[in-house]
């Protein structure tokens, strides 16, 4: 056993069992109930229309991000692309275009922008709240490993293949566990399949939480109660940040992140 840098860190990480794999066949079934509950989402929660963008995960690229994109068009956020293609990691050019993406942003709308990750995605958003925290609103992500072992994911060798970048080195990964100094909020699931859940979970403070859904990786884009969360989140106003409230019916839906069994 290490030294736990969180209450979540017990006991060695280890990238996510055969089960749990087996389990991201849920992702159709997920879009197909994202299709499902389209005519209730419009019921979410909606906030002031500022600006958004979304950032898609590792391989994937902005049309992977579209159902969630849509959906929070229709709920009258500015929402923009992030301009990825093919997400290869960060490779050259790729985190300035993301930069130059932001503050342009800034600059058209005029307002502070709110930043969603799904996956590496969020790793992108919540960096680029840690250098711009004055044009950043307030951070998202979904299924994003940022904490625990590098290695606890089973895309760690697809990673290092694709991007060219080494695993567990400490001078890349333990600046990624400060949270950014904006709201965040990590959204996770205990049987995703692909990243250890570990991995996800923000340590919290006034202005860090944790949202745990029933979803699987590859269906968190579309997946129904992480829609909502991120509609809930996005329409908490600007300098009023509320952690999420899981009162009432909420809480079936929603179960309590610090709760200490495996599922």
């Amino acid at each position: 056993m290490h030294n736990a840098h969180h209450w979540y860190e017990v006991g060695p990480m280890r990238a996510p069992g055969v089960v749990r794999l087996a389990l991201e066949w849920r992702a159709p079934w997920e879009f197909g109930a994202a299709l499902w509950s389209q005519p209730l989402l419009p019921l979410a929660p909606r906030g002031d229309g500022h600006p958004v963008i979304v950032y898609p995960g590792l391989l994937a690229g902005d049309r992977s991000t579209g159902v969630l994109r849509r959906f929070l068009g229709r709920l009258g956020y500015a929402v923009i692309p992030s301009g990825i293609k093919r997400n290869l990691g960060p490779r050259d050019g790729v985190l300035e275009a993301l930069r130059d993406g932001l503050l342009a942003a800034r600059r058209e709308h005029g307002r502070t922008v709110s930043l969603i990750g799904w996956s590496l995605g969020g790793v992108y958003a919540r960096e680029l709240a840690k250098e711009y925290p004055d044009d950043v609103r307030q951070v998202v992500t979904m299924g994003t490993p940022f904490t625990g072992h590098p290695k606890a994911t089973n895309a760690w060798r697809i990673y290092e293949f694709f991007t060219g970048h080494r695993i567990g080195t400490p001078e890349l990964h333990e600046p990624l566990r400060e949270p950014p100094p904006v709201p965040t909020t990590s959204i996770f699931s205990r049987t995703d399949g692909v990243v250890s859940w570990k991995c996800c979970v923000e340590k919290e403070g006034p202005a860090a939480e944790n949202i745990e859904v029933e979803a699987s990786h590859l269906g968190m884009g579309f997946n129904p109660m992480v829609l909502y969360a991120v509609a809930d989140r996005l329409a908490q106003p600007e300098g009023g940040w509320q952690p999420f409230d899981r009162a009432g019916v909420r809480a079936l839906l929603y179960r309590d992140p610090r709760r200490k069994t495996w599922y």
